[in-house]
C-alpha cells in the first residue's frame, strides 16, 4: 500500500499510521536522505526475519539502526569521546557508522564482531518514524543485491512483496550511505557512498 507523505513536514497522522504498522510487526519502505529504506521494529524478532525474507538476503547481512538523533545511540553502541565528536560533526547525514554494540542490541541484529551500524538520516520522515516508535528502526537499503536502488516508490510494492506499507516521499536517491567502521584504528571505509570521506583517508 502506497501512502504519500510530505518529506519536509511529515503529517503526524501518517507517521502514526506507519508506526502502528511497525508496532504490529509489519515491514515498511520509507524515504531517507539517500535511497529508500526497508525497515521494521528492532525488538520484533518475527519482523526482523520478515525483513530478511522480503529483501531476499542472508541472515549474515548487517542491518542498520535508524535513530532520530544522537541521544539514544549510547544505549545501543559504546560511544567514546573521539567517536562522539565524529558523530556530532557528521550526523544527521548520509553515513552509517559501525560501532561496538552494547548488551541492549538483540542478538538477531548483531554483526559477528558484536558491532552495530548506526544511522541518523538527514530526513524528517525517517527521524519522525524512529521518534514516534520510541526506539530505532532496524533498516536496510531498498535494493536487490547487485542492482541499483529503487528510485520510484511505486515500484517498491512490486519489487518487495510482503511490505505492509510504502511511504511515498517522491523520487529517492541512487547512492546509498557511506559506511565507516569506527571500531578499527584508523577507521575503515566499508562502502563509499553519498557522504564525503576526505577526513578518513
Amino acid at each position: 500500500m502506497l501512502l504519500s507523505i510530505n518529506v519536509d513536514h511529515p503529517e503526524p497522522r501518517k507517521v502514526q499510521r506507519a508506526v502502528q504498522v511497525l508496532n504490529d510487526g509489519g515491514v515498511i519502505a520509507y524515504p531517507t536522505d539517500t535511497v529508500y529504506g526497508l525497515g521494521c521494529d528492532l525488538t520484533n524478532r518475527q519482523a526482523v526475519e520478515r525483513l530478511y525474507q522480503i529483501k531476499g538476503m542472508p541472515r549474515t547481512h548487517p542491518l542498520a539502526f535508524v535513530c532520530p538523533d544522537l541521544s539514544d545511540i549510547a544505549r545501543y553502541a559504546i560511544v567514546e569521546n573521539h567517536v562522539y565528536r565524529v558523530l556530532r560533526r557528521l550526523l544527521p547525514g548520509p553515513y552509517t557508522f559501525i560501532l561496538t554494540a552494547t548488551r541492549e542490541v538483540p542478538k538477531i541484529v548483531q554483526m559477528k564482531r558484536k558491532s552495530v551500524g548506526i544511522r541518523v538520516p538527514d530526513n524528517e520522515v525517517a527521524r519522525a518514524l524512529a521518534r514516534e516508535l520510541g526506539r530505532p528502526i532496524i533498516s536496510s537499503t531498498a535494493q536487490r543485491p547487485g542492482e541499483d536502488p529503487f528510485v520510484d516508490p511505486a515500484e517498491l510494492d512490486e519489487a518487495f512483496p510482503g511490505l505492509a506499507l510504502v511511504l511515498d516521499g517522491g523520487a529517492g536517491g541512487m547512492i546509498p550511505t557511506t559506511v565507516i567502521d569506527l571500531t578499527t584504528s584508523p577507521p575503515e571505509i566499508v562502502r563509499h557512498g553519498a557522504g564525503p570521506i576526505d577526513e578518513f583517508v
